[in-house]
């Protein structure tokens, strides 16, 4: 399970997309639609298979594009310290 780190990041979503400021590293980060769709799953915990099932439910994408799109992002996400493991 891949949970955002709680303490010192900051999110809000601007015209359908999500600029982060993690306060730690004084760096932002804008997330696109699908990685908005998938940040409240995260902030509460969720595993990859969830996260996949989430956009290729609200994106009718094939799952292979899916689980593809989930890994890209969880890696950008670790890359900036961001997840905790649960």
């Amino acid at each position: 399970m891949v949970k955002l780190r709680g303490d010192d990041v900051i999110w809000r979503e601007v015209e359908s997309e999500l600029v982060v400021l993690d306060l730690r590293s004084s760096r932002y980060l804008k997330v696109n639609g699908a990685g908005t769709v998938l940040w409240p799953l995260l902030v509460e915990g969720a595993d990859e298979p969830a996260l996949v099932e989430r956009l290729v439910s609200r994106f009718a994408l094939p799952p292979e594009q899916a689980a593809a799109d989930v890994a890209a992002f969880l890696v950008t996400l670790r890359e900036r310290a961001l997840l905790t493991t649960a």
